[in-house]
């Protein structure tokens, strides 16, 4: 489980984000128990370079993580045209949910190095950034960023602290989304299509339709949605964007292409 043990695996790489898992098994039995399996574990250190780490790898190349720590591996993933296996090790696992994984039985994950079973899905890209769930503005992205500042600062309740925050100013903000001006408190653009609740996403029924799906909202509680569909969508604001990417805090320079790259990404499954 150190820095050099991929080096000489049979089986392929998985990747451990110690940060992600809050539960049982820790990073250290899920690695343990890859490396078991014949598979090459490596637990992230503080400050080291995931993307580093995953062009390393041969053969599959594997993430235990959340959401948030799936698209830089990903994306080398995609670079290398190497076989992609996620290994559900966050707080809500959006993407292996929508994969149909078990989300509460992340050693289960780790068959799918053994399996021959490939799916190949959509990714979308927000400039080069990949994301596999999506990309948000408004509410949804300050929610974030206010959330991670406050953990930061170790505030226990970040997250409602961060809702109350949000919430003080109800004005819609000014994006340009495709060339049109739009006000809205909301701007979340999705890799295939989600069910969306309040301050929720629903599954989603597909991960292979090659479509964007943009989703705006006016109110800072959407009840309804202003729904666009496209291969594209250029985002604009002036001074910058403030987003979150697959959960992530982020700042984009503006304007911001976003594409969708369909059937691009080989995902590897237990069988």
């Amino acid at each position: 489980m150190g820095q050099a043990a991929h080096l000489h695996g049979t089986r392929g790489l998985l990747i451990v984000n110690p940060r992600s898992g809050s539960g049982t098994p820790n990073a250290d039995e899920v690695a343990r128990e890859a490396e078991l399996r014949g598979i090459d574990a490596h637990v992230l250190k503080p400050g080291e370079d995931v993307q580093q780490v995953a062009r390393s790898a041969t053969g599959v190349l594997g993430m235990a993580g959340g959401d948030g720590s799936l698209g830089p591996v990903a994306e080398v993933a995609l670079e290398r045209d190497l076989p992609f296996v996620v290994v559900p090790f966050g707080t809500r696992n959006h993407f292996a949910r929508d994969l149909g994984l078990d989300r509460d039985n992340p050693l289960g994950a780790l068959a799918a190095f053994d399996s021959g079973r490939e799916l190949k899905i959509d990714v979308g890209r927000a400039g080069t950034r990949v994301f596999l769930n999506n990309i948000s503005f408004g509410l949804y992205a300050h929610l974030v960023h206010r959330r991670e500042a406050h953990r930061r600062r170790r505030d226990a309740f970040a997250r409602l602290r961060a809702l109350w925050l949000a919430t003080r100013d109800r004005h819609p903000e000014p994006f340009v989304v495709d060339g049109e001006i739009v006000s809205a408190r909301v701007v979340l653009v999705a890799n295939n299509a989600y069910e969306l609740d309040l301050f929720d996403l629903g599954a989603r029924d597909r991960l292979d339709e090659g479509k964007l799906h943009a989703y705006l909202a006016a109110d800072w509680l959407p009840r309804t949605w202003d729904e666009r569909v496209a291969e594209s969508f250029t985002i604009e604001r002036p001074g910058g964007l403030r987003a979150a990417i697959d959960g992530e805090p982020v700042e984009l320079d503006s304007p911001l292409e976003l594409s969708v790259e369909p059937r691009a990404l080989r995902v590897i499954l237990a069988a």
